[in-house]
């Protein structure tokens, strides 16, 4: 079985935002092995430009080899769902796997946006990290319905 990760700065504290994302997760692995990988944040004494930095040394140590990385960052591009499910069957069956990345509180470090395919945004808002973590595991579901054929998406 083929496999998603994502992988995360903070872990999901709140009750309800564990639920949401094991409901998105769950409905995702009948088709993929999802992976979450839940990164420690850095210590909040330090500067918010050392945070970044050692997040981003995590990161880039938590990446598969033949993987394409996208970077969820309030810089990137916008697209409907039926273009991020394209974007995943092509990645799928390009035979990499799709390794999301949501960075810390500050962001995410030059280097793992260098790394990645590309940076892709939830919307123009700004999101709680919670909340953009279920929002993406919900696109993830919409985006493999769509592709599979399951009916949940109705636009």
């Amino acid at each position: 079985m083929k496999r998603i990760t994502v992988i995360a700065v903070g872990r999901l504290k709140t009750s309800w935002w564990k639920e949401a994302a094991a409901h998105y997760e769950k409905l995702v692995s009948r088709h993929f092995r999802i992976e979450a990988v839940e990164l420690k944040d850095a210590p909040a004494k330090l500067p918010p430009e050392e945070r970044v930095r050692l997040e981003g040394e995590a990161i880039l140590a938590r990446l598969p080899e033949r993987s394409a990385v996208v970077c969820l960052d309030e810089r990137g591009r916008t697209m409907p769902s039926v273009g991020f499910a394209d974007f995943l069957r092509d990645v799928v069956e390009g035979g990499e796997e799709p390794v999301f990345v949501l960075g810390g509180p500050y962001g995410l470090a030059e280097a793992v946006r260098a790394r990645a395919r590309g940076l892709l945004a939830l919307g123009p808002m700004t999101l709680p990290h919670e909340l953009a973590r279920v929002v993406l595991y919900e696109q993830i579901w919409r985006a493999v319905s769509i592709w599979r054929g399951i009916p949940y998406h109705n636009a």
